[in-house]
């Protein structure tokens, strides 16, 4: 059964516009600065936890402390 050129063409144009409409999706989702912009948000998310928040305040203290015993003795 041959089919119509005109319906053959219609499906083609059918196909291009759902082939371009992936392509658009796919770029969107593979930009790099959305998977950037998803670490940053994960991380202060992370570090906006108290337990985290806290633990690294007195990592700091300790640091701070060592070095400022360090350079007076």
């Amino acid at each position: 059964m041959a089919r119509d050129p005109e319906t053959i063409q219609r499906e083609i144009e059918k196909t291009r516009e759902a082939l371009a409409d992936s392509l658009d999706v796919l770029s969107e989702r593979a930009n790099p600065k959305k998977f950037v912009d998803a670490g940053k948000k994960t991380i202060m998310d992370k570090l906006n936890e108290p337990k985290i928040r806290y633990a690294l305040i007195a990592v700091g203290a300790i640091v701070g402390l060592a070095v400022l015993r360090k350079l007076f003795r």
